[in-house]
């Protein structure tokens, strides 16, 4: 996942709008992606885990 998130940043700095943000903003903007992506897998682990009950 993290893979995924360094891969799309590279190319978004050769390829993308990212080549005109400073790159500060483009490193915080990965590593903010990076850790919603990681908060979002940890849940959904945890999710299915516990298994849901249906009433």
């Amino acid at each position: 996942m993290v893979f995924l998130v360094v891969a799309l940043l590279l190319l978004g700095v050769v390829l993308g709008t990212v080549a005109h943000a400073p790159l500060t903003f483009s490193v915080a903007a990965g590593l903010v992606i990076a850790v919603w992506l990681g908060v979002f897998a940890l849940r959904e682990r945890l999710g299915r885990r516990r298994g849901t009950s249906a009433h």
